[in-house]
């Protein structure tokens, strides 16, 4: 006798980290994301960049009152603070709800209270050093490690220069690297593309064309000094460009310095490996080969979706079960 499938979740979100978004709807769950006329922040719909499937669904944020929902999950403090009250009903307010925090603390670095404070609501981190670095209070926290899609598009590594892609890095300052973008380029030819960049940069490469255009660069350098562990590190990884970054936040978890990448806080030495890296081809191409082995185990898409489905349907069985204590809801959540 064959079993009936059981439906898809429907989860309401709003579209504010595109490539996430893509990656997310990976999964087995169908997606609702809320447009406007103006396309204002978070309500762009689809938009024409990604490739999303037909479990990604746009819906007039004017309608968006009138549908059913088994979770809703927030991306922003806007989404948390304004958005819900403005078009969701006082009933979906009431369902399961997820906060996903994207950042490290904008603020001091271990004393920043989330948004969040609720013991109703589970926050997902996307890295184990921002669960440890956020001041959580009372909401239950869990982590969701990256996951991205192997584009299918072999390293070659023929062009000796490094890429680094960050939008707006002038006007983001040191936080994002300005600075040492500056400091290596004069010493190494690098290429800085993405938006907001001006003059600086060669413009911005959409998602889908990155793969592409990356594969020729000799390494990629991620200048970053505090921020959550970049998307754009972990598709480099798995395409089997070698990385070279900072040795701060979450990336020592993930590159074992001179094995599957290089990280360190002393830039001189960075500019040393990366030197390294334009004189070796081959040392490159070895050093890539064991940072995609390494993204392959830790970032693949499967592991990602799969930790989210498991994490939508926690969410909604917390939210049928009596409130409990916040030491509770963290072992439901765990588990």
């Amino acid at each position: 006798m064959q079993t009936q499938r059981k439906p898809a979740l429907k989860i309401f979100t709003w579209h504010i980290h595109g490539s996430y978004l893509y990656y997310l709807s990976q999964g087995d769950y169908d997606i609702y994301i809320p447009v406007n006329e103006s396309r204002t922040e978070g309500y762009y719909g689809r938009g024409a960049t990604f490739p999303f499937g037909n479990n990604v669904h746009e819906v007039p944020a004017a309608e968006v009152k009138n549908m059913q929902f088994d979770c809703i999950l927030f991306q922003s403090e806007r989404n948390y603070l304004q958005d819900q009250y403005e078009v969701l009903s006082e009933a979906q307010r009431q369902l399961p709800r997820i906060y996903l925090e994207h950042n490290t603390p904008a603020g001091s670095a271990c004393n920043t209270r989330h948004v969040v404070n609720d013991p109703s609501i589970l926050l997902v981190h996307v890295t184990y050093y921002n669960q440890l670095m956020w001041n959580n209070g009372h909401t239950p926290t869990t982590v969701i490690e990256h996951g991205v899609i192997d584009a299918a598009v072999p390293y070659n590594g023929d062009l000796a220069r490094g890429l680094v892609v960050v939008n707006h890095l002038p006007d983001r300052g040191r936080t994002l690297g300005w600075d040492l973008y500056q400091q290596v380029s004069k010493h190494l030819p690098l290429d800085l593309v993405g938006m907001g960049n001006g003059n600086h940069g060669l413009g911005e490469v959409l998602h889908p064309q990155l793969p592409e255009f990356r594969s020729r660069y000799r390494f990629y350098f991620h200048p970053v000094r505090h921020t959550s562990l970049g998307l754009a590190v972990c598709e480099a990884m798995m395409q089997g460009v070698p990385v070279v970054g900072l040795a701060t936040t979450e990336l020592p978890t993930v590159i074992v310095n001179g094995e599957n990448g290089y990280v360190h806080t002393d830039i001189n030495y960075l500019i040393q490996k990366m030197q390294g890296l334009l004189d070796n081809h081959g040392l490159a191409n070895c050093i890539g080969r064991a940072g995609q082995e390494t993204a392959q185990r830790r970032f693949n898409i499967h592991r990602f979706t799969t930790d989210w489905s498991h994490t939508f349907h926690k969410a909604i069985a917390m939210q049928q079960q009596p409130l409990r204590t916040v030491a509770a809801l963290q072992t439901a959540v765990s588990e």
